[in-house]
């Protein structure tokens, strides 16, 4: 049997293929959701779900939760005397998911679909499947939560031919994905989002707003005072939640030893309160939901149904934003907290070949852009640290694409092949996969021409093969996501190299705000928006490196024009 598992930052869900579509597996407490929490007592007992739920409002120095948004880090979380890695922790959930299934199915469970979120890169994808086999599960297929949705509402609806927005937002991620459904056929068209956007960002702001009128510091809290802050959190949850269905509601302050009285000092929250404190929040959704519309140019009009799903799109206020920003109605139709399960059972069905499945296609997209370092003439000499995409985000897979590139010296003899995840312009700013080395150039002028083709399949396998043009001498590279090769170091490596911020000349402050800025709009951007901001920006990095500074003004104002043509504002102050 290969069941269907959401593993969420919150809560986390599994389900099966009956004879009557998907259904959801209860767990031990007979309750679909298993809170994705994980604790040690004090005897040294892992406990997990709504125990350790529990056992965190009164120790929350031996539990921890939303560790998914840690998942390929090498980061450890300490619970009590304890160490482990997001993936460990992760696993021990979904162990205890795969005996609640095997209990209610009386059956062996020999594998199973997990979900990701869409945005998750491919050191995150590869930590989920370490995690699954940490557990003792086959893991048949990772498949991004959107396209899970998008399988449990296609699976009704296949017959008719609509063109879908799934609006995800879960706990502590946040995914949108245009999805086409035709003739049986369930097609993903683009994905976007942010890995670090959730339910619980919308609590902590609120958290830090109700301290901030008492005139606390939340920052003050996560210091000193874990378990009140713990408390104060869970009493924020639930105000959350209950601003839903009713206008106004009280959070009581956890006293200094963490108790909560009728005495306790209490702010009255309603929904202009919560809508306030979160609208920067309720900003951030805005960026992916109009990158995903733009890669696949369309407009509002031009979708038909808006697919909620996670348990954060039940506030009130995503809804309404979502409304205004779609000029449209979005729909709930299956439970946002189960629906992703659901379509990782249909795709277990699909890969066991469930009978009922047979007439289903489904498609999904590559979530992040893939391709190679190069250099680029600034000046009289080569700059390295450039991306040159090769297989651009939101590509239909699987799929394989070619880029020829040349040598830059006379009479080199190899090139190194660095591969890179992103959408960043600069290589430091994207997610190292791997390297390899070509040798055998003939001699001769720079230019010596050499085609380097991605092909990336649809069980997270990236194969990089170069071949040099002129002796058609082939090397290649094999990335595997079920491999895990990156080490521990290695990682680190990837993600120092992207936090480092390389200034060279641009010590003048706004030409270093026009960069960033620049740079940090350039991720955001669709990809015909992004080749002209690209081109604004060769040329001012080209003015920096003549030193010209009248040269640099003119340029960084040309570079100024094309993001204010893009809505992107300078309402900032500079900073170092």
């Amino acid at each position: 049997m290969i069941i269907g598992i959401d593993l969420g930052t919150s809560n986390s869900v599994c389900a099966y293929m009956s004879d009557n579509g998907p259904e959801i597996i209860p767990n031990s407490l007979e309750r679909p959701l298993t809170p994705s929490v994980v604790g040690i007592d004090k005897c040294g007992t892992v406990i997990i779900g709504d125990e350790a739920k529990e056992m965190q409002m009164i120790s929350p120095e031996r539990c921890s939760s939303h560790f998914k948004r840690y998942m390929g880090e090498s980061r450890k979380l300490k619970l009590g005397d304890k160490e482990f890695l997001p993936e460990e922790l992760s696993s021990i959930i979904l162990k205890s998911l795969k005996e609640d299934a095997e209990a209610f199915l009386k059956k062996d469970v020999t594998g199973a679909v997990i979900t990701v979120p869409a945005y998750f890169n491919d050191d995150q994808r590869k930590a989920t499947i370490r995690a699954g086999e940490l557990a003792g599960i086959k893991v048949e297929r990772i498949i991004n939560e959107p396209t899970a949705a998008s399988l449990a509402y296609g699976l009704n609806e296949e017959d008719d031919e609509k063109c879908l927005l799934v609006f995800d937002l879960g706990g502590g991620t946040f995914d949108v994905s245009i999805v086409e459904i035709f003739e049986g056929s369930i097609e993903v068209q683009a994905s976007s989002g942010e890995a670090f956007l959730g339910g619980q960002d919308f609590t902590m702001a609120i958290a830090s707003k109700v301290l901030q009128l008492k005139g606390m510091s939340l920052e003050r809290m996560e210091m000193k005072e874990l378990e009140r802050l713990s408390r104060l959190i869970d009493q924020c949850e639930r105000a959350k939640k209950l601003l839903v269905r009713e206008t106004e509601t009280v959070i009581f302050i956890p006293d200094e030893d963490a108790s909560i009285t009728e005495s306790s000092e209490k702010v009255i929250v309603d929904r202009a309160f919560l809508a306030e404190c979160t609208e920067h929040i309720l900003k951030r959704i805005e960026n992916p939901l109009k990158r995903c519309l733009g890669d696949c140019s369309l407009s509002p009009v031009d979708i038909d149904d808006i697919i909620l799903v996670g348990g954060a799109t039940r506030m009130l206020s995503v809804v309404d934003r979502v409304k205004n920003l779609m000029k449209h109605e979005p729909l709930s139709k299956f439970n946002p907290d189960l629906v992703v399960a659901m379509g990782a059972a249909v795709q277990g069905g699909l890969i066991s070949k469930n009978e009922a499945l047979e007439d289903l296609v489904v498609t999904d997209v590559a979530p992040f852009t893939l391709g190679i370092e190069t250099a680029k003439s600034l000046g009289e000499d080569y700059k390295s640290g450039y991306f040159m995409p090769i297989i651009n985000r939101n590509t239909t897979i699987p799929t394989s694409r070619v880029e020829r590139v040349g040598t830059i010296s006379h009479n080199q003899n190899q090139i190194e092949v660095k591969i890179y995840q992103g959408e960043a312009r600069k290589v430091s700013d994207n997610l190292f996969l791997g390297s390899f080395t070509v040798k055998g150039i003939a001699p001769g002028p720079a230019g010596q021409e050499v085609d380097i083709r991605l092909t990336y399949d649809l069980n997270g396998v990236l194969e990089v093969e170069a071949t040099v043009v002129k002796t058609q001498k082939k090397a290649h590279l094999v990335i595997q996501s079920r491999k895990g090769q990156l080490s521990d170091s290695e990682l680190q490596k990837a993600l120092a190299n992207m936090k480092g911020i390389k200034v060279h000349p641009r010590d003048e402050a706004k030409n270093r705000f026009v960069l960033r800025k620049a740079e940090r709009a350039f991720k955001e951007l669709d990809q015909y928006s992004k080749n002209e901001l690209s081109f604004a920006l060769d040329a001012f990095e080209n003015a920096i490196e003549s030193q010209d500074k009248d040269l640099s003004d003119q340029m960084r104002a040309e570079v100024e024009k094309v993001l204010k043509r893009f809505n992107v504002d300078f309402d900032e102050n500079f900073d170092s």
